[in-house]
């Protein structure tokens, strides 16, 4: 496999930000602040901009990173090697969403990202959740589930810190999901997104991320 054709596979197919869209230009904004380096200040709410409109644009932006990022190692996560979702051995991962799967179920890690992302995916296609179009407000509880998305995504970071950082290294990403990862940290402390409970399985990483930009 040469590595541009590796590093272009996604476990899911794209969520696109429709051209020329408000919502188009806020990811333009994003991704040129992040390029000033200082992820702190890109994710800050720009000024004069609807937050929930950012949380949205972010929340669709990290769903494809982590796509990304898990399409590079998807051949290394398997049945045999990961049958559970865990990160590390103190944590483990039962999958539910509350419609189709009421009951926590455990299952392989490979199973579990999948009905993870597949479900990300649907909550990003629900134009009543996540409007595209310009004037339709954001339902009253958009924030609680954009939380909810943002909490699982997490858990796929904590996945192949934990279970295929090695592959990740062999493949040379670090680089990518380190800074993806950060990205994700900044942004969700920022707006206080994901319970620091919740974060516990990466507490290390984070506090060194954070120490580094100080």
């Amino acid at each position: 496999l040469s590595c541009s054709s590796r590093s272009s596979k996604t476990f899911k197919p794209k969520k696109n930000i429709p051209e020329g869209s408000h919502q188009y230009e806020l990811l333009k904004h994003a991704e040129a602040t992040l390029g000033s380096g200082n992820l702190r200040q890109a994710v800050m709410l720009p000024e004069g901009e609807d937050l929930n409109e950012w949380i949205a644009v972010n929340t669709v932006d990290f769903f494809n990173q982590i796509n990304m990022l898990y399409g590079t190692i998807t051949e290394f996560c398997t049945e045999a090697s990961c049958p559970v979702m865990s990160a590390g051995p103190r944590y483990e991962y039962h999958w539910a969403d509350g419609t189709n799967i009421k009951k926590p179920i455990k299952c392989s890690a490979p199973k579990y990202i999948d009905y993870l992302m597949t479900w990300v995916q649907d909550q990003l296609d629900d134009e009543t959740l996540f409007p595209s179009k310009i004037g339709v407000p954001f339902p009253k509880n958009f924030m609680s589930v954009a939380k909810t998305i943002l909490k699982r995504l997490f858990r796929v970071y904590a996945h192949i810190y934990h279970q295929h950082f090695d592959s990740v290294m062999q493949l040379q990403e670090e680089a990518h999901l380190n800074t993806s990862f950060k990205h994700f940290i900044f942004f969700v402390q920022e707006f206080n997104l994901i319970d620091r409970r919740e974060l516990a399985p990466l507490q290390e990483l984070i506090e060194k991320l954070g120490s580094k930009d100080r």
